[in-house]
């Protein structure tokens, strides 16, 4: 099951522990750290870690991601994501800031910004000329 963990720095977070299995939605408000699997859509305010022993198959909204084990399903990152050496993600991913190590694994199509921004920017740059 999860549980909630304090770290000496005085930071809670939410964690699966390896060998644990959650079937369903998970919604936290602190970050949230999963080492074993979930099946299910995680939907977090704070910062999501995925173990390298970790799993998930399903969608993931939060605002910063450090992705070691496995992502089948669309990641949807407000600010940071990256993935790690031992990363294997499948989806689409929408974020601001994208940092892809070396031996990472992705499949699927990567939106890093306002469609809307660039097109302005292009608009004003070829006014210019």
């Amino acid at each position: 099951m999860a549980k909630e963990i304090v770290n000496n720095n005085g930071i809670a977070h939410n964690a699966l522990a390896c060998g644990s299995r959650v079937n369903g939605n998970i919604v936290s408000d602190s970050d949230f750290r999963v080492d074993g699997a979930v099946e299910g859509k995680i939907e977090c305010s704070g910062r999501v870690i995925i173990g390298p022993k970790g799993s998930i198959v399903g969608d993931v909204e939060c605002s910063n991601a450090d992705i070691m084990g496995y992502l089948k399903g669309n990641l949807i990152v407000s600010d940071t994501l990256s993935l790690k050496s031992t990363a294997k993600v499948i989806g689409d991913i929408k974020t601001k800031v994208l940092v892809i190590e070396p031996e990472a694994v992705f499949s699927g199509t990567c939106d890093m910004g306002d469609e809307k921004l660039f097109t302005q920017e292009y608009v004003v740059s070829e006014e210019k000329e």
